[in-house]
């Protein structure tokens, strides 16, 4: 395989902390790189160095002569009253101004000065073999089945992407980068990009958040930690075990080293005799010592989240009896809604872009009343939501204005909190927390908006596609802290295998009005026959975005209440099940290492030497980890039976 990408010894720093620090990476023709790390690692400064919008302050940043780079950028274009062959066309500068001056007086054109333009851009154009990149363009547009007419405006976020992801390709790169690509799309639009991507013949670089993603596409991790860049081979499930391998190895390694660093340093303050005669070896070594533990770079700790119980709801949400919504007399978004929400149900809101989900929201909440049938509302409800569009933060104020509104404390299950110890708990420095919102990341951001939604008291959680810039994990502690949060919560995302690990049941939109639910997360919908109208229909080729098709397949219509996730009978696991079993060897391994460390205290030849409370103290908790060990395992093998029942 031939090298598309090289980074040699890639220093870059923006403050006292540099990003990169000696950061080494190849990338071979026809491998997929998924580029994982923290936010704020700098993941998407490491792509503006690959398209060379940064230059590194030192180390060299090598793309082979004749190869071609292309990026699906992040963010959707400013400017959208262009056409989709218009932004196909960007993709090379002088040849697309040509070919749209041409298009646009060959339709205009009525006097001489006219034809003559026309004929000058003609010559140019055969001069750049443009007819052989206008026809390039229409055949990719055609290929992602994109209305060349179009315009950016008229299309959903998902279509614009696809709009973007065209002007990428065609070129031909032998290198594609994509920053979070799957962020703002369904699921249709998802799989649809796996597709493409598993076909595109080059070299892919792509930084997401998105696991199941990850796990369809990568070929191999690299992670971005503290400053260098390691080669994970292999899937992300291998990644993830041989990453925590790697942090133990590590952890054992620096405890070893704290605890001789310390020995030194006690040998080091001995009386004025000892200092005499001093082995100036180990004088210098002791130095060496000290100059290495200066420079380590502490692993960022995780974020700690903790939700701002209001108390109990009463104990309906809502209850819909054949409800709808309609705008004006358009076709009802929602229609002949039956459904009911308890306190405590954790639901998941699937539909493609456009299907009504966040509209389903705003009726069970109360924010919309129904165009048809009644909804029913529940008392004692505190909700807090979380904004898809981040619209609840004030981009010219600080992280830390946006948070305290003035105030200088925050209320948390009962205890005051400092904002600024708060905000650490969401991994905010005290710079970052000062730094103006439009100067923080996409990751950054979030975070903030999660610190400001749980400061609230809530037993409603509403989270419309929370998962978006999250890393990993975040992720992982905000699905723990909503599976434990004794509330309702209501997810809207297309992160499949965060719904998977939240939700107790599905709602899915099928964008005709129909409402339907499955008992369990995104998989179990799947299991039970559920499928989008795109994957049922054909895409149209109008460039509207919208899809024609019968309904989604759903599993069981929303007419009927189904019984809880953990109710007996099933032979599924419930999502706080499926939790556990998660959770458990990681416990296992930490019984097991903390019996063996008190077998080894209890086997030393002093141990009944000491104070007999000591020694009680000891034997006690031997016997009482090992009681919890064989405990931890019998759950262990009960869970297992029951997943596989």
């Amino acid at each position: 395989m031939s090298t598309v990408l090289t980074l040699d010894s890639i220093q870059l720093a923006f403050g006292m902390q540099p990003l990169l620090d000696g950061a080494n990476l190849r990338v071979e023709h026809g491998e997929r790189v998924a580029l994982l790390g923290r936010n704020g690692e700098g993941k998407s400064t490491l792509l503006r160095l690959v398209t060379g919008a940064l230059e590194p302050d030192a180390g060299d940043v090598s793309v082979p002569e004749g190869m071609r780079v292309a990026e699906l950028p992040q963010e959707l274009p400013e400017k959208r009253d262009l056409t989709a062959y218009q932004v196909v066309a960007q993709a090379f500068p002088e040849t697309g101004r040509l070919l749209e001056r041409f298009n646009e007086l060959s339709m205009t054109a009525s006097n001489e000065d006219d034809l003559k333009q026309m004929q000058q851009v003609q010559e140019r154009l055969e001069a750049l073999d443009g007819w052989l990149y206008d026809q390039r363009i229409r055949t990719v547009l055609e290929q992602y089945r994109i209305n060349p007419d179009a315009r950016l405006d008229t299309l959903s976020g998902g279509w614009q992407r696809r709009v973007l992801l065209a002007k990428a390709m065609v070129t031909d790169p032998d290198l594609l980068l994509l920053d979070e690509p799957t962020n703002h799309l369904d699921v249709p639009a998802i799989q649809w990009l796996e597709g493409a991507l598993g076909q595109f013949q080059g070299a892919v670089l792509f930084v997401s958040h998105d696991r199941a993603f990850i796990r369809a596409m990568a070929t191999r991790i690299i992670e971005l930690d503290r400053g260098a860049l390691t080669s994970w081979p292999g899937n992300y499930d291998q990644y993830l075990e041989a990453k925590d391998k790697a942090l133990a190895d590590e952890e054992r390694q620096r405890a070893e080293f704290d605890r001789k660093l310390a020995q030194e340093e006690r040998w080091i303050r001995q009386g004025v005799k000892a200092r005499r005669t001093r082995n100036q070896g180990r004088v210098k070594e002791l130095e060496a010592m000290r100059a290495e533990r200066r420079q380590r770079r502490e692993r960022s700790g995780k974020a700690k989240i903790e939700v701002e119980d209001a108390g109990r709801s009463g104990k309906l949400i809502a209850e819909a009896q054949q409800a709808g919504f309609a705008w004006d007399q358009s076709q009802p978004l929602i229609h002949n809604l039956d459904f009911m929400l308890l306190r405590g149900d954790k639901i998941g809101v699937i539909g493609e872009n456009g299907s009504g989900k966040t509209t389903l929201l705003k009726l069970l909440l109360g924010d919309l009343e129904p165009t048809e049938g009644e909804i029913r509302r529940g008392t004692r409800q505190e909700v807090a939501y979380f904004d898809q569009l981040r619209g609840k933060l004030d981009p010219e104020k600080s992280a830390f204005e946006n948070l305290s509104e003035g105030r200088e404390t925050v209320e948390v299950n009962g205890r005051s909190r400092h904002v600024m110890g708060y905000l650490q708990d969401f991994l905010f420095t005290p710079e970052r927390a000062r730094t103006q919102v439009r100067m923080l990341s996409g990751g950054e951001r979030a975070r903030l908006l999660l610190a400001k939604l749980f400061s609230q008291p809530a037993n409603i959680l509403v989270l419309d596609e929370p998962t978006n810039d999250l890393d990993v994990d975040t992720l992982e502690l905000l699905e723990a802290q909503l599976v434990e949060f004794k509330g309702t919560v209501i997810v809207i995302s297309h992160d499949r295998e965060f719904l998977d690990h939240v939700a107790g049941s599905v709602l899915f939109l099928d964008g005709r009005g129909g409402v339907h639910e499955t008992i369990g997360g995104f998989s179990d919908w799947r299991r039970e026959g559920g499928q989008f109208p795109a994957e049922q229909g054909t895409v149209s080729s109008g460039g509207n975005g919208r899809r024609s098709g019968s309904g989604g397949g759903a599993a069981q219509s929303s007419s009927s209440r189904a019984a809880p996730a953990s109710g007996s009978g099933s032979n599924k696991l419930s999502y706080k099940y499926k939790l556990e079993l998660e959770q458990l060897p990681q416990r296992i391994r930490d019984l097991e290492a903390r019996v063996a460390e008190l077998h080894e205290e209890v086997s030393d030849p002093g141990f009944y030497q000491q104070e007999n409370d000591r020694v009680q103290k000891i034997l006690g908790e031997l016997s009482d980890k090992e009681s919890e060990l064989e405990s931890a395992m019998e759950r262990w093998v009960e869970l297992e039976e029951m997943a596989s029942g």
